[in-house]
């Protein structure tokens, strides 16, 4: 499919009473056509991978079309410079959170994105590297554990940021390292009560919604069914 057909098939799937919907959570409902990921994605597989048509879909600025560039692009063909373009127009969690799951983190620059962007003042942008670290954790199941060490300090140092995009982030991304194993699952929770000794309001509370969460029983089972699997 040409871009202008993928362009003109959005329209046609396009549905207003959904952009309503997306914008009671917090989703941009500006250039939106309010069609759901699920129908999108059935899309996908007809275009397929395309590095340039996801160039061309990304500047039509179209909410929709940016979800779906981050699904066909090709993370090899990924440069820093296109990760700081689409960042500079990043105008919704989700945008940011599709980005992160589907393609960034694919990318080989990931790793310097994270550290480069977790200290940056713009809200989508620094939401994006705790995203990128949430869905790392989820992805990346045989990387090494000390570079989510690495991470739980930055974790640690940002979690006083009050912006509710941000916190949420940093929360999602301290949780997920929680879950890979029942080490960095001790981890997680002794940076959480370091956390949690911060005199923030933000701060106690990425802390004690961490820490209801890894202590529950229905983590312990999932953190001993993947010990069991790596020790048979």
């Amino acid at each position: 499919m040409k871009t202008q057909e993928i362009i003109k098939k959005l329209h046609e799937m396009a549905n207003p009473e959904n952009v309503e919907g997306m914008a009671r959570f917090g989703i941009n409902p500006e250039n939106n056509l309010g069609i759901r990921v699920t129908d999108l994605r059935k899309l996908v597989k007809n275009i397929g991978k395309n590095h340039q048509q996801a160039q061309e879909l990304w500047e039509t600025q179209i909410h929709d079309a940016r979800m779906l560039a981050a699904h066909i692009d090709e993370p090899e063909k990924v440069t820093i410079q296109q990760m700081e373009t689409w960042a500079k127009d990043f105008d919704s969690w989700d945008i940011v959170d599709n980005c992160c799951g589907h393609l960034f983190d694919k990318t080989k620059h990931k790793h310097k994105i994270i550290l480069k962007w977790s200290s940056r003042p713009e809200t989508y942008v620094k939401r994006a590297a705790f995203s990128l670290i949430a869905w790392s954790a989820v992805h990346d199941k045989k990387k090494d554990d000390k570079i989510f060490e690495e991470y739980l300090k930055i974790i640690k140092r940002e979690s006083t940021d009050e912006r509710n995009y941000v916190k949420k982030a940093v929360n999602w991304a301290l949780r997920s390292i929680g879950k890979r194993n029942w080490d960095m699952n001790k981890k997680a929770k002794k940076i959480s009560e370091e956390i949690l000794k911060i005199n923030n309001r933000t701060a106690r509370w990425i802390a004690q919604d961490a820490l209801r969460e890894l202590n529950s029983e229905k983590i312990k089972e999932k953190l001993d069914r993947i010990q069991s699997k790596q020790n048979p």
